[in-house]
């Protein structure tokens, strides 16, 4: 295809990830031609690609050469042997890992607000992005889900702040569009061609760190080969940026210890930001070197929001926005799809679908709808599909992070590992299933009227959720 003005026709690879899937809808409101491929094609962003109208191809076919695009974009789950892949080696076509492509067409004079953490960088991220939204700075952002406040997981900046001096006074670019830009920055490689992680190419001027553990074990050796991945990250904030950590965690402090030419300013801890006197409907009071700033009156659950709230809060506070107005934005945050959704409720049965695929996350899901279902019961279904779960790194802390649930079906098929076996310290609540079919039904003839079902996946997992509420009705 032929180039108009700077208009490409972009071609990527893997499109249906989140990540790829943002990057898809950046380069298409940026007026580009845009297509892709990929294997496996699911909500939430199949439907969300189709809406931007944006074409999808099934596979990963050489053949797809033959649409000529100026520019291949390659996502991470691509690899030598991908038969498109090779196609484009062997013919020396243009290609370009995803990050880079964001890096060097979106993020280039930008004020970068990147959120990176094992844990709740997806939930984070949109909360802030909301946060200056609300503050009416028109944040563009690429999430690594659908934030049900934009109802898209990622945009180009909107509008330039009123004072047309800003950006001059920032050094940043001299455009009609906003300057900020919040992106969920993920520690996992960039390419099969760059192995350094995909935050190391935002270069954020305000970086929140929410939380470090041992996690993607298939390219991870132990937990200081990601710490020294969260360093290289650190080592690209700028002397008048902000970096906002979690101050509980000993692992993000051995980062900072490894070199740091930034401000700090910590969460969690009395140092700077806390949350107080939470009670049962999750509302609390933030407080900032121990004053009082407000209180949250919101929806969600759990210390983990807290903390992600925390944080969101200090990072809004270092683009300009009060402390007050991230307050009141809070308690109109609607979360991100895939985290604690109701699905449906039938015959006072309520099914939730989350994104939970690592033992803390499963845990904190847990107990987060624990403390809002009460005594109720909650039967917890669950499919260890990560690459780290799959290779059963984390198999042993499975158990606990299911002490709350009140029962547990585990979907074993096409693990490396005994789910049985793992599973075995709650064998008297917990039942395993290799076949979809025979999970649901388990789980159709447990459930009774006031129960809470929720699955936790970060896949498709075959339709479970609608396959159960079916069953249920019927």
């Amino acid at each position: 295809m032929t180039k108009k003005g700077n208009q490409l026709h972009i071609h990527i690879l893997g499109i249906c990830g989140t990540f790829m899937g943002g990057i898809a809808v950046l380069a298409k409101q940026a007026g580009h031609t845009v297509t892709g491929c990929d294997a496996n094609v699911y909500p939430p962003m199949s439907t969300q690609l189709e809406a931007q109208g944006i074409t999808l191809i099934e596979g990963f076919a050489a053949e797809q050469t033959k649409l000529t695009p100026d520019m291949y974009v390659i996502g991470n789950v691509v690899t030598r042997g991908n038969p498109l892949m090779e196609a484009i080696l062997n013919q020396g076509l243009p290609y370009i890992s995803g990050p880079q492509w964001l890096a060097e067409n979106v993020l280039q004079g930008k004020w970068v607000m990147a959120v990176a953490g094992t844990h709740g960088k997806t939930t984070t991220s949109s909360m802030l992005a909301w946060i200056l939204e609300f503050a009416g700075l028109a944040p563009g952002f690429l999430i690594g889900g659908v934030p049900e406040n934009f109802g898209v997981s990622a945009r180009l900046p909107q509008i330039s702040p009123n004072d047309s001096q800003f950006q001059k006074n920032q050094n940043l670019a001299d455009d009609d569009c906003s300057p900020f830009f919040v992106i969920e920055a993920d520690e996992y490689d960039t390419a099969f061609f760059d192995k350094r992680s995909k935050f190391v190419h935002y270069r954020p001027r305000t970086a929140i760190l929410n939380n470090l553990e041992y996690d993607h074990a298939d390219i991870f050796e132990d937990l200081a080969a990601i710490e020294k991945q969260f360093h290289h990250l650190v080592r690209t904030v700028p002397q008048h940026g902000l970096i906002v950590r979690n101050g509980k965690e000993a692992s993000l402090q051995r980062v900072i210890d490894k070199g740091c030419w930034t401000p700090v300013e910590q969460f969690g801890t009395d140092a700077d930001w806390q949350a107080t006197n939470a009670n049962s409907d999750g509302h609390f009071d933030v407080m900032y070197q121990r004053q009082l700033q407000g209180r949250v009156t919101w929806d969600l659950m759990g210390e983990h929001n807290r903390m992600n709230a925390l944080a969101c809060i200090a990072a809004a506070r270092h683009a300009g926005v009060a402390v007050a107005s991230s307050i009141e934005a809070l308690g109109t945050f609607k979360n991100v799809k895939r985290r604690m959704e109701t699905k449906g409720v039938v015959n006072q049965i309520t099914v939730y679908d989350d994104f939970a695929h690592h033992p803390t996350a499963i845990e904190t899901t847990v107990e987060g709808l624990r403390a809002k279902v009460g005594n109720a019961r909650i039967l917890a279904v669950l499919e260890p599909r990560s690459n780290t779960m799959k290779l059963g790194v984390m198999k042993d802390a499975l158990p606990t992070s299911l002490a709350q649930a009140d029962l547990v079906f585990c979907y074993g098929a096409n693990l490396g590992w005994d789910a049985a076996e793992a599973l075995n310290p709650i064998a008297h609540k917990s039942q395993i299933f290799d076949d979809l079919t025979q999970l649901v039904h388990a789980i159709v003839s447990k459930a009774q009227a006031g129960d809470h079902i929720l699955v936790m996946s970060n896949g498709g997992f075959g339709g479970v959720h609608q396959k159960i509420l079916e069953a249920l009705k019927g």
